[in-house]
């Protein structure tokens, strides 16, 4: 029989008849290189290690290259930031598979050998949470995933499922094996928890990105993780937010966090996060309500936006923008006709 000739079906037959019969079949080439790829298609590659950043006193990413889902970055774009505590470490955004948490695990090994003893989810979009699955697998099912109630309501309902099938799809299956395991603990806007010599304070000022997003503020490091209300240098997904509420948003966080490094989901952050995609916003958003007041229509308000300083400054270097600005200048016209009428 030559390797070619293997089936699951033969691989499953030959192996029924126990533990001796599976450890003699190991032994053989064809029957290994097999066994590896069923391996993999119930179960994606590991994710390539990234050696862990330091961003503060307690705080620590495993940074992303900024952009989208791909087979080639095997779905790895988002930020897995973690805050080590004299309690254990505490993660703010678990990654998009189980193998990307699997990777946050052994690269934040490489920093502590304090057990991680809690995450915060930020939102329910699957970039930022489906690397639950790897933390339960390694601390436990009791291990506290904390989260706004409308976040856990929307992982444990449709968008659960969708993202999980979403990432596989865009990754041509890396993701595979992949569980939803929805945040566990709900939190709540101004509740602070104490770990060990860190205090973490939840912030969350309305619809921005989503209706529940969860900026998570480390007390003692004048350090704010926003998720992805706000982004370094990719046009963020904002069909199920809201323009002005992201302009809310920001003021009152920057309110309550005056001086605050802002760090993101995607990208890198700083002092001026807030303020700089903020403008940004802000050269959508203002001339789709002008366009709306002077009854210009939707294909012209494009025009007006493209014009715009503020977004022309952007337009070469954001990623995503060609293929996403028409479709968040028509979300802004849409809100902006809602907001006047």
């Amino acid at each position: 029989m030559t390797s070619n000739a293997w089936t699951r079906r033969q691989w499953l037959r030959v192996t029924a008849g126990g533990a001796a019969g599976a450890l003699a079949l190991a032994a053989v080439p064809e029957v290994r290189v097999f066994a590896q790829q069923v391996q993999d298609f119930i179960e994606g590659p590991p994710v390539p290690d990234i050696r862990p950043e330091r961003l503060s006193a307690h705080v620590w990413q495993i940074y992303a290259q900024d952009g989208f889902p791909t087979p080639e970055n095997r779905g790895v774009m988002a930020n897995v930031v973690f805050v080590v505590t004299s309690a254990g470490v505490v993660v703010l955004d678990s990654g998009c598979s189980l193998q990307h948490g699997q990777m946050a695990i052994r690269m934040i090994r490489t920093v502590t050998d304090r057990p991680v003893v809690a995450i915060f989810n930020s939102h329910y979009h699957g970039d930022h949470w489906l690397g639950n699955h790897a933390f339960v697998e390694a601390f436990g099912a009791q291990l506290p995933i904390h989260a706004l109630p409308h976040t856990i309501e929307q992982i444990r309902g449709a968008e659960g499922n969708l993202w999980r099938s979403l990432m596989e799809r865009w990754t041509n299956q890396a993701t595979m094996g992949t569980k939803v395991v929805p945040p566990n603990t709900p939190t709540e806007h101004g509740r602070t928890y104490r770990f060990g010599d860190v205090t973490l304070r939840m912030h969350h000022y309305g619809r921005a990105h989503t209706p529940s997003d969860l900026c998570v503020e480390v007390v003692e490091d004048r350090f704010t993780y926003v998720g992805d209300i706000a982004m370094a240098n990719r046009i963020a997904n904002i069909d199920d937010g809201s323009y002005p509420g992201t302009f809310k948003y920001y003021e009152a966080l920057q309110k309550a966090t005056a001086g605050h490094t802002y760090w993101p989901g995607h990208g890198r952050g700083g002092a001026r996060l807030l303020e700089e995609y903020g403008t940004f916003l802000k050269g959508i958003w203002e001339p789709c309500v002008q366009a709306v007041k002077d009854g210009v229509p939707l294909e012209r308000a494009k025009e007006l936006v493209l014009r715009d300083p503020r977004v022309a400054a952007r337009a070469k270097s954001m990623l995503g923008f060609d293929a996403n600005i028409g479709k968040y200048t028509s979300l802004a016209y849409l809100e902006a006709e809602r907001e006047m009428f």
